[in-house]
Formats: C-alpha cells, structure tokens, sequence
C-alpha cells in the first residue's frame, strides 16, 4: 500500500468533497420543499423554484463526478495491490524447493493465488470505500443534521455505536468461519488437481466410483462450512435493517410530532429522512466490511505463510566465484541425508570429475543417482566443503550463475502447451529458428517435427500431451542441448527413446559435447558404454569406477547389471 498512498489520498480527498455537495443537496431539497410550502400559504419565497433547482442539479452533478473518479482511483489501488501479490507469491514459490511442495500441495497453493488474493482484492477495493464513507458520512450528516434539530439527532446517533459494537462481536466467529472454508476450498483444489492429474491411473485402474465417493466427502467437508458462513453472514444481514428501521421510526415519531409544534419544517423532516439514508449505507457496510476484512485477515495470513517461507537453497552473501565454468568437479567425502530421514541417500561420494569429460553413473533404483545431480546445481542444500567446482566451492556460485551454465534433462519430460519451437528455446524466445533447428536434429527429432501439419509451430498440449512418450524425452533434450553450456547433465532421458535413436543421439552427442563436461545418469548399460568412465552407485556409495570395458573385466556389480540387462534384453527379443 506505500507505493499508492498518493493514490488512495486522492480518492478520499474525492469522497470528502462528495459527501460535502450530497449534503447541499439534502439541504436545497429541504430549501424547495419549505419554498413550496410557503408558496401554497401563499407567502412570498425567499428564492425562486428555478434557483433552487439549478442549485441540486448543479450539487448532483458535482457529486457524481467526485464519487466516480474517487471509486476508480480506489478501485485502481485494489487491482494494482493484488497484481503485486501474485507476482510477490509467484515470485515466492519459484524459488522453494521439493521440501516446500511436500508441505503445501499445487491445489493448495492454485487458491492462495486465486481465491486468497481475490479475498484481499476486494477487502481493498470494498473497505478503503467503506472505511471513507464510514467517516465521511456520520461527519457531514450528524453535523448537518444538529443544525436543524439537536435533540431530534441525539435520539438517532446513539444507534450508530449499538451497531458497530454487533458487528464486532460477529467479527471473531467470522474470522474461524472463513478460515475453515478457505482451508476445506484448499482441501477441494488440492483433491480435483490430483485426480485430474491421475485421471489415466483412475481409469486404468477402474477407480471412478471410488474416487466419486472420496470427492463427496471432500466436497461436503466444504459446503458444511460454507453453510456455517452462510449462518453467521444471515444474521449480521437479518439484524442490520432492524437497526435502520428503529432509526425511521424515531424520526416519524419524535420529528413528526417537532413539525406539528413547530420546531421543525416539514423541508427539514425531509432532511433528516435524506441524512438518515446517508448515516443508514455505512451501517449497513458495516457487517459487509466485517465480514470482508475478516476474511481477507485470514487469506493474507495464508499469503504469507509461502512470502515468509525461507527457500531451501539461496545463495551466500559473501559468495565469490568465477563467472564462467570450466566444468571440473570434484566432490570430497560427499554424504547427504534428507530433512525427516533417518538414513543418508549418499555417503562418502568421492570422485574428481576433469573439464570435458563425459561421466556416467548407474546403479539400481533408489541407490542415490538423481540425489547425486541435484547437488551439482544445488537443487539441494549441499554441504559446506565437499562439492568444487573448477576448485571454488559450489556455495559460493549465485544460483543463477551455476544453472546457467550447467544444462539439465530431467526424468520428467515435462513439456509447456506452447509451440514445440517455443519449448525448445524456453530460456530464450528471441534464439534463431536455425539453432533451434540444429536442436531439434541433434535430439533425432526433427523427422518426426517434418511430420507434424504445423511444424516447429504446433502447439504440444498441457505437459506436451499431444507427443508420444519419446518425443517429450527429445523435446526436452533438444532444450537442453541448445544451450550449449559447459556442462551437461542428462539425468535418464533416454527412457523412452528406442535402442536405434538412442544410439544415433549419443553419437551426436559424443561429437557436439567434445571439449565439454558431460554428466549421464541411465539404467541402460548401452547408453553408458561410450562415457569415459563410469559410477557405479550401491545404496548411496560408490562401488566401482572405471570405463566399460575395465567394469566388466572386473566383474563385479556393473558386470553383474550388464548380464541382467542382457539376459533381460535376449527374453524379450524371444517373447517378440
């Protein structure tokens, strides 16, 4: 809100000039209707009927005009504070790591950024309106109105305290109200993003009737505390006109009986109807702004719970590194545990890694080999003194700096619903189609991109739904060999890629990655065999380095994965 106090002063400014000419012409009109009154008695009038009218139109007209530019100016406010809240909370979430996900589900976070800031949106937008004519109504119409009858006003204003006093006393049952619904619409989101996510799992697994069951529940869990609100809302609503009627019946009664003695005109009851009216709109604002501020109390907690949260891995104030990486690593007694675990997923990882080497790792699943090249991007924490990097610890490289320059295929072949030209060259819309071209031939891909109607433009769905499983893998690998970085990690992308491809892709690669460091991490013996050496990984330590051919005439655990491999390769040819 600092950035738009200017802003926001205007539009009270507005209001407050507003709320003066609506006062001036409750006054006219009451001028008028005494005027006419004199005028059916047959006494002269002290102004002209033309006068007093050109006078509440000229009032009415001044009015409209302040009220709709202070509404814009707040209005304006409102959105441009939530714009700043999404990108502060996209901004947030970018920079978490797998920890932060594993404590707050995508559906969960997709409110917050939905529903939790459209709360705040409109508590800005409603309660900085609110809060003006709160104020600025009971000071022009109180004052106006003790210029006419003070003994009829000190009656009404009582009312306005008994009010507010309600509305507060709802406010605390609002606020648990509105957290649980919030908290049970994050339950929803979370639940509908996972199933539709899994909807081929359902289906393969005939789960529909089952998976309708547990949504009911959830969804009910929602609509009982939405019911409650409701409950809580209805009563706030039932009471305030109760209230404004109490006030209506003052004036007919007490003002009535002041007109029949003389006190006051009949132009002034008029009056006191018309400031009534203006005294009766903040209250009943009041429980609306209750209400909202309540909620928008408890969605901004909920903001800021991911704002505050503290990202996994950030980069060291004092950190100084090279800019430009050669690609030597060299990792010294290297053991690793994940918060919450009990047993580390590495242990004792020793192994120098030269500039322009190509480095395999294999090992059965579980066995730590994904974990291993989280820590050479700092996906990960990585401990103080154990990971270097062309000799410069990699805690002292920025963030940004390291993945810049070191490329990554990840397993999840994940794919944006954008043109395939788009997700190749994602790190730089502006690179010549060319290059995204060569991209495209080095990953094998660019026959099955001559097949496609569109090309390089067409469009590849929601997570590159639209390619088959090999496509997605060599999407992903044309992203990230178009980079051309100094290092490259692959970490088994080749999963879904046949033998024959497979083995056109490594012979590019052997070429295009000379002089260059390049890390692979694969279950296939045969994409591994060409690698200058080779890590093999046995419940998070290293057993074996060396080529493939120095591993096999050892015989040891690569062997041993290379004959199950076979044996497995040759039962399949058979079965084919």
């Amino acid at each position: 809100m600092k950035n738009y106090r200017a802003q926001t002063l205007l539009g009270f400014l507005a209001f407050f000039v507003a709320r003066f000419f609506e006062v001036s012409t409750y006054f006219l009109v009451s001028e008028g209707i005494d005027l006419i009154d004199e005028l059916l008695d047959g006494a002269p009038g002290s102004a002209t009927i033309a006068e007093i009218v050109l006078g509440i139109v000229s009032c009415v007209g001044m009015r409209f005009l302040f009220v709709s530019y202070a509404r814009r100016a707040i209005r304006r406010v409102g959105i441009a504070v939530s714009f700043d809240l999404r990108q502060m909370l996209y901004k947030s979430i970018l920079r978490q790591g797998p920890g932060f996900f594993a404590k707050i589900s995508v559906g969960d976070v997709m409110t917050r950024a939905i529903q939790d800031i459209s709360l705040v949106h409109r508590a800005i937008a409603f309660g900085l309106i609110s809060v003006v004519i709160m104020v600025f109504a009971p000071l022009f119409g109180v004052s106006a109105m003790l210029l006419k009858s003070t003994s009829l006003t000190l009656l009404i204003v009582p009312i306005l305290p008994v009010v507010f006093i309600y509305a507060l006393r709802m406010a605390n049952e609002m606020g648990r109200s509105s957290r649980e619904v919030q908290e049970k619409l994050s339950e929803l989101s979370s639940h509908t993003q996972e199933n539709l996510s899994g909807i081929r799992t359902i289906q393969a697994q005939v789960q529909e009737d089952n998976e309708v069951k547990r949504f009911w529940l959830t969804n009910d869990d929602y609509a009982n505390a939405f019911y409650d609100q409701a409950r809580i809302t209805s009563l706030m609503s039932a009471w305030m006109p109760f209230f404004a009627s109490v006030a209506q019946l003052i004036i007919i009664l007490v003002g009535g009986r002041q007109v029949m003695s003389g006190q006051i005109s009949i132009g002034d009851l008029v009056f006191f109807f018309a400031c009534l009216g203006m005294l009766l709109q903040p209250i009943r604002m009041a429980g609306m702004l209750v209400m909202l501020l309540q909620r928008a109390a408890v969605a901004t907690g909920r903001l800021y719970e991911i704002y505050d949260a503290e990202p996994e891995v950030s980069d060291r104030p004092s950190g100084q590194a090279p800019s430009n990486i050669q690609g030597a690593f060299d990792l010294k007694n290297v053991s690793y545990t994940y918060p919450g675990a009990d047993k580390p997923v590495l242990r004792n990882i020793n192994i120098e890694i030269a500039a322009g080497e190509s480095i395999a790792i294999v090992g059965r699943i579980g066995c730590g080999k994904s974990t291993l090249l989280k820590l050479f991007t700092r996906m990960i924490d990585t401990p103080d003194a154990s990971l270097y990097i062309d000799g410069h610890d990699v805690n002292d490289y920025p963030l940004s700096q390291l993945r810049q320059q070191v490329s990554q295929v990840l397993q999840d072949s994940f794919l944006f619903g954008e043109p395939l030209y788009s997700n190749i060259s994602y790190d730089d819309p502006e690179r010549n189609l060319e290059l995204i071209w060569d991209a495209a031939e080095s990953a094998s891909l660019r026959g099955s991109i001559d097949d496609f109607p569109m090309k390089m433009h067409t469009i590849v769905g929601e997570r590159g739904v639209t390619l088959s499983g090999g496509q997605k893998q060599r999407a992903t690998l044309a992203r990230g060999l178009i980079r051309d970085a100094p290092v490259l990690i692959l970490d088994d992308c080749f999963s879904s890629v046949d033998t024959k491809t497979e083995e056109h892709i490594l012979s590019r690669l052997k070429r295009l990655r000379a002089g260059k460091t390049t890390i692979l991490v694969s279950h296939r013996i045969s994409t591994l065999r060409h690698s200058d050496r080779i890590v093999v990984l046995e419940a998070g330590e290293i057993v074996e380095i060396g080529s493939h051919e120095a591993l096999l005439e050892l015989n040891g655990a690569y062997a041993q994965l290379e004959r199950a491999q076979t044996l497995s390769d040759e039962s399949l040819a058979v079965q084919g």
